[in-house]
């Protein structure tokens, strides 16, 4: 049998007519940049997370980018945030010459741990930019207490992590900016590259509007230095075709981890694997299922071999990039994260996946272990 890490086509198969209506739709209008269609996105999915506004931008990236930018981070700033996340979490920072400083993450949630968010905090702190990592929020409450106390402003990389919620409280809804991503491969993916900011400061809104066209309030007078950041309204006539859907493949994905729980349990693999931990509060989305077994990287070899899907996010800690050696750290400075890159891996959990493919996907895995 063979189980992808994800099935796009599948899941364009479904939705194939709906979606060909309203690219049809927006070429024969030929306005293709911002427009009606980015609107109406924004208002929907600003309803969906809570906030008082959304503003579509080209990506994921560029939506922490102009978060960033918003606050004028200057060179030689410090913003805080976690080492065990994609690399656009702190690629950002770097851009404006800030300094990413990190603080290491919960062992259960991979997510930053308040605990020691206190302790990193300099007069240079201009920002905290917590993760909600593979779908489930971060103790939004604990930061923010500590974010508060001390004046500091709050980005959240909610990248992966769309309907995600804690305490009834959606992912994007907790900080100063909320930032998403519409990569294919996310929970609500485009067909290319795209993101949103949500934000509750009518103010903060305003300027990441006029940010996301190089400033300009109106043509050729500009008022701020910004960038060309602009969500395309073909994107946003899929998203917003995609978005009637998502509550359903949320469940899907939902229910395809229990499945996974389920028959872990039924083959007694709970002392040979840890299965996602969700906290309490948090509703988790599942943007992926990662798992973590010390045997990550043979496990690995043996599911593809058997062809299944998987996928190990992240390898190396942010902190250990070669391209972060002048920041000074090493090996050893965040236990918590370098232990989780050697042992996450993630499994196809995209909400087409079949009980049979799921099945398989376990048997296999007890295969392993019982080898």
């Amino acid at each position: 049998m063979n189980v992808p890490l994800l099935d796009l086509k599948t899941q364009y198969t479904g939705i194939q007519p709906e979606i060909m209506k309203v690219i049809e739709e927006v070429c024969a209008q030929q306005s293709f940049i911002l427009g009606s269609y980015v609107e109406q996105l924004e208002s929907t999915l600003a309803k969906f997370i809570g906030a008082e506004h959304a503003v579509g931008v080209a990506s994921g990236s560029d939506a922490l980018l102009l978060s960033l930018m918003e606050l004028d981070i200057q060179p030689g700033d410090e913003v805080l945030t976690v080492p065990f996340t994609f690399f656009a979490s702190t690629g950002v920072i770097s851009r404006l010459h800030a300094r990413p400083v990190f603080v290491d993450v919960c062992a259960d949630t991979f997510n930053l741990d308040p605990t020691q968010l206190a302790d990193k905090i300099t007069p240079r702190t201009k920002a905290i930019l917590p993760v909600h990592l593979f779908g489930q929020c971060a103790d939004m409450e604990a930061i923010n207490k500590v974010a508060g106390a001390q004046g500091i402003p709050v980005i959240e990389d909610a990248c992966q992590a769309i309907g995600a919620a804690r305490s009834g409280t959606k992912a994007g809804a907790f900080g100063r900016t909320g930032c998403f991503s519409f990569f294919p491969s996310k929970n609500l993916g485009a067909f290319g590259d795209g993101g949103l900011i949500t934000t509750h400061d009518s103010e903060v809104a305003e300027r990441l509007r006029l940010m996301r066209v190089h400033g300009s309030r109106s043509e050729y007078h500009h008022h701020l230095i910004g960038m060309n950041s602009r969500l395309d309204a073909l994107q946003a006539a899929v998203l917003q075709v995609k978005f009637q859907y998502l509550a359903d493949w949320t469940t899907k994905r939902q229910n395809n981890a229990e499945s996974y729980r389920r028959l872990f349990n039924e083959h007694g693999l709970e002392d040979r694997v840890t299965l996602p931990v969700v906290a309490p509060g948090n509703t988790h989305v599942y943007n992926q299922f990662t798992m973590r077994t010390p045997k990550r990287d043979d496990l690995s070899a043996y599911l593809t071999k058997k062809y299944i899907g998987n996928r190990i996010y992240y390898p190396v800690p942010l902190h250990l990039q070669e391209c972060y050696e002048t920041l000074g750290y090493h090996k050893g400075d965040f236990p918590v994260a370098e232990q989780a890159a050697q042992e996450v891996l993630s499994l196809p959990i995209y909400p087409e996946l079949t009980p049979e493919q799921i099945t398989y996907v376990a048997e296999t895995i007890k295969q392993f272990f019982d080898q």
